[in-house]
């Protein structure tokens, strides 16, 4: 009996990986996130699966589920939405998986700021502008965020940042941005990126207030900041110059050339 962290993806259900796609219709069981997962991503279970939808079960009712399982002696697919490796709470079950004995196995998946830059056809790194990307979030109820790593405090990099849930929190971060972040920095909003309900917003750390209403951006909002989203900055990588020697193509120069 073995226990499959999968992870969902963004949203839409060709986007998850064919690992994923198989193992869900390989097992008898699939736990699955119903408030982040799409139900269309359970067309990829097998026909007679139990499919438990984790929305309304507390950690030790999912364990109960593994426990049963096991004595069953069928594998599960726990599906969680994005990666299981950012915000997945994967770490707390694996914990309960190694005090009962269970197997499991990680299948990443497409997480939601890669799916957000995409909807954007955005970039996150440029040479000379932003070779760093940092994933946080703001503190909510469920969990903390360390002061340490207070979005203040990480702005003042200024490289290019993934706000995940960032919705109802606008004015706190443009707040916490406007200390480090020029006014005029690219800012994106994407809403559910890949669902059918997906909306984004473009504009600017100094517009983004003005141009959005209370309330009109949830909590599965992504914002994205910086300027390597910034379509205008065309600094390029010397990776693909055709002057640029590397371990796979070598540029011949010629005499002049070398001897200067």
């Amino acid at each position: 009996m073995k226990v499959y962290f999968v992870g969902a993806g963004p949203g839409a259900a060709d986007l998850i990986t064919l690992r994923g796609a198989r193992l869900l219709g390989s097992v008898d069981m699939v736990l699955y996130a119903g408030s982040l997962v799409p139900t269309e991503m359970l067309t990829h279970c097998r026909v007679g699966a139990e499919i438990i939808d984790t929305a309304k079960l507390d950690l030790e009712q999912q364990q109960a589920c593994y426990v049963r399982a096991q004595e069953m002696d069928i594998d599960v697919v726990r599906l969680h939405s994005g990666d299981p490796a950012i915000y997945g709470a994967t770490a707390e079950q694996m914990r309960r998986l190694d005090a009962l004995g269970i197997a499991y196995e990680v299948v990443p998946g497409v997480s939601s700021f890669t799916a957000a830059a995409a909807a954007i056809s955005a970039e996150l790194t440029k040479p000379e502008v932003s070779q760093s990307v940092i994933l946080t979030r703001v503190s909510g109820r469920a969990s903390a965020v360390p002061e340490l790593e207070s979005i203040a405090r990480l702005a003042e990099h200024r490289a290019t940042m993934c706000i995940f849930l960032s919705g109802p929190h606008l004015k706190k971060i443009v707040g916490d941005l406007s200390l480090h972040y020029p006014q005029d920095t690219p800012v994106r909003l994407v809403y559910r990126a890949t669902w059918p309900e997906q909306k984004i917003y473009q504009g600017t750390l100094g517009t983004v207030l003005e141009d959005t209403k209370r309330g009109e951006w949830n909590l599965t909002t992504m914002m994205l900041v910086g300027a390597a989203l910034d379509k205008d900055v065309a600094v390029e990588s010397s990776l693909y110059s055709k002057d640029f020697t590397h371990l796979f193509r070598v540029v011949k120069k010629n005499k002049a050339e070398a001897a200067s």
